[in-house]
């Protein structure tokens, strides 16, 4: 009986998780895909890899200095 319980509740759970994911505002992949392109174009002069860094101190990519010791 415990496991009869237990087997309804799991589908309940999924139930209720199933009508949360139903609930979800979706919109269609072409005009999510346009509205990356428009914040891309938007956004690219902020862009370091794009537009390169200032000066190489704000290039958090760049190879450390080593300091060695003889």
């Amino acid at each position: 009986m415990d496991m009869m319980v237990s087997t309804l509740q799991q589908q309940r759970a999924v139930t209720e998780q199933l009508r949360r994911e139903a609930a979800i505002k979706r919109i269609p992949v072409s005009v999510a895909v346009s509205d990356i392109i428009k914040y891309i174009n938007e956004h690219e002069q902020e862009d370091c890899l794009l537009v390169g860094f200032s000066s190489q101190k704000v290039n958090p990519f760049r190879e450390k200095s080593s300091c060695t010791v003889l």
